[in-house]
């Protein structure tokens, strides 16, 4: 469990801002913060690094107290579990795959996790190269096997696939998806991807100039015409109360669907901006 109560006055390009947050986030989730550029959602995962220390509040993370304004507690970003993936990944251009990944490891920890990343992560043929030779998908890659080569409890992403084109953006969001599954991660994802976030998230955290607006689930919070998107699935179920259970590429979400009649493996189309359903294929 992530407990969290943050506040700080942030310098933005608009002036003062005071960033106001206090969420709880259970252990094993996969989170999204989403929000306007410059509502904070960067700061936040700053503050959760130890990178920015906020003015007043707390994080206390299981049974750890990681800052704490009134005892003065403070903890250092090394002394935190946690894996972080930079927008611009942050890799050393004069090191190979392998030796960028090895980096994150002190001198005395076992290698066998670099050599698993890199099967896990579809480096295995990349590893002797130079980071300028590769792909921004396959240098994404790389600072993902890095973030988590320490085997935190916690994976930290800055909006990672923003500048790659959305195929390879699908084949990571899979990859992101198997990784926080694989090593029992709890993720916080910043992204102003509508689709991204409903593929990979249990739950999204809506931040508006800095203040908590709502946590909830993403075929909730876009279900409410809070963003404009279209996901295509199968249906796979429908229960009592009415749900569809629809599988979005390899997850399933629970979507209401008044007033549309659905059958067992109907294809759909679902826009959230009206929530509007389309049938697609019987």
């Amino acid at each position: 469990m992530i407990d969290l109560s943050l506040q700080k006055v942030l310098h933005t390009a608009e002036g003062e801002m005071q960033l106001d947050v206090t969420a709880k986030i259970e252990s094993g989730q996969f989170v999204s913060l989403y929000g306007a550029s410059g509502a904070g959602k960067t700061s936040i995962l700053r503050m959760l690094a130890g990178f920015m220390k906020p003015d007043s509040g707390f994080i206390k993370v299981n049974d750890a107290v990681w800052f704490d304004s009134r005892r003065k507690s403070h903890l250092e970003p090394q002394q935190r579990k946690i894996g972080f993936v930079f927008q611009d990944y942050a890799l050393f251009p004069n090191m190979n795959v392998r030796d960028n990944i090895s980096f994150a490891l002190d001198k005395h920890e076992p290698r066998q996790i670099v050599t698993e990343l890199l099967e896990v992560t579809g480096l295995s043929n990349l590893a002797t190269r130079k980071i300028q030779t590769l792909s921004g998908g396959q240098q994404q890659r790389v600072a993902l096997a890095r973030a988590i080569a320490k085997k935190p409890s916690m994976l930290l992403l800055d909006e990672p696939l923003s500048a790659i084109d959305n195929v390879m953006r699908d084949q990571l969001q899979y990859t992101l998806l198997e990784i926080h599954k694989r090593y029992a991660l709890t993720t916080i994802l910043v992204s102003h991807n509508a689709n991204e976030i409903i593929k990979l998230s249990d739950t999204v955290i809506h931040l508006e100039q800095g203040s908590f607006r709502e946590q909830t689930s993403p075929a909730r919070f876009f279900g409410n015409g809070n963003e404009a998107s279209k996901l295509t699935g199968n249906v796979i179920s429908l229960d009592e109360k009415g749900n569809a259970i629809v599988l979005i590429d390899d997850r399933l979400l629970t979507l209401p669907v008044p007033g549309t009649i659905l059958n067992n493996n109907d294809r759909i189309e679902i826009t959230y901006s009206n929530f509007q359903i389309q049938l697609l294929q019987h």
